[in-house]
């Protein structure tokens, strides 16, 4: 069993990944008995951290929204700044550092008072993000926020979803991941009504709300939720599907690229890069900036628009 500090820290961290525990299973969970676990959640309330119990046969605990934040070193201007920031970065595109993003702000929302709340909210409202290109969707930070708490606690959805053409459906699905591949978010879960596996647009959700409804997560068909958004868009008509030959190692571009394209090995330290995406400026903007030379196989599109761009860089690097 672990020492007071390190177990108490490690019921921390436990509390902020689930929305409600169990007590015995985090009992089983830390190694300790039921009284030892009463007195760590009381350390934890004497430091700050609102921690809610449930009396009863399923008896358990979480975290819940206190009077002031935990004590997380940060004052109260700066809670504000963190979360404002973290929306800011949830909008973006750089790969890794949206989704990051949003368990973050999910984690601070939770437990930000409502005071707090409402000045993050001012904020927002009063701040024009400046989107790169045109297909760049606008999400509500609150909607990103309840569909990341859903798929974090494994609580059912509801929203009202608007199709390509325009059809709007009410959906009731199991969330399971949050994917955001380019500039566009997608919700990949379960749709009860469906009784399949589905991919929803998180700027097409209207009123996404969580039902309190708690399931055992079911098993994804497929590597992860990032492949299962490839593979969906890659089946639709309407994104595109680059591909380019790039002169420097597979290994060395897979670790630019990430798991939004695929990467294939080819002889003479080349490889292949295949990208699917709604629109051709965000594979040519990857491709520009792998640091290596590459030809565009196709489409002959993208081909034009990488013309297009070198031609004009070329005129503005010129002198005078």
């Amino acid at each position: 069993m672990a020492n007071t500090s390190s177990r108490t820290l490690r019921l921390l961290s436990l509390l902020q990944t689930h929305r409600y525990w169990p007590g015995t299973e985090l009992a089983e969970r830390l190694e300790v008995s039921a009284r030892t676990l009463r007195r760590d959640v009381d350390r934890l309330r004497e430091l700050g951290y609102p921690v809610e119990a449930r009396r009863g046969v399923d008896g358990g605990y979480q975290l819940a929204a206190g009077a002031a934040l935990p004590p997380l070193l940060i004052d109260d201007e700066e809670a504000v700044a963190l979360a404002v920031g973290l929306q800011a970065a949830a909008q973006g595109a750089i790969e890794g550092i949206a989704e990051s993003s949003v368990r973050v702000l999910a984690k601070v929302v939770q437990v930000m008072p409502g005071r707090l709340r409402r000045r993050v909210e001012a904020l927002r409202a009063m701040t024009v993000p400046a989107q790169w290109g045109p297909d760049a969707a606008d999400v509500e930070p609150e909607a990103l926020t309840t569909v990341a708490l859903a798929c974090r606690d494994s609580e059912a959805l509801r929203f009202s979803y608007t199709a390509a053409d325009g059809r709007r459906t009410e959906r009731h699905v199991e969330p399971h991941r949050l994917v955001c591949p380019g500039r566009r978010w997608y919700l990949v879960a379960y749709d009860l009504m469906r009784h399949d596996w589905r991919s929803f647009r998180v700027d097409r959700m209207t009123g996404p709300l969580s039902t309190g409804e708690r399931f055992r997560p079911r098993e994804l068909p497929a590597e992860d939720a990032a492949a299962f958004v490839r593979a969906g868009l890659g089946n639709r008509p309407g994104p595109h599907r680059a591909e380019a030959v790039v002169e420097a190692p597979a290994e060395t571009v897979r670790a630019r690229v990430g798991r939004w394209g695929t990467v294939e090995e080819m002889d003479g330290g080349r490889c292949r890069v295949v990208l699917t995406a709604d629109a051709l400026d965000w594979p040519a903007m990857v491709l520009g900036t792998l640091g290596a030379d590459f030809r565009v196989v196709g489409p002959p599109e993208l081909r034009e628009m990488v013309r297009e761009l070198g031609e004009r860089f070329g005129r503005a690097s010129e002198e005078g």
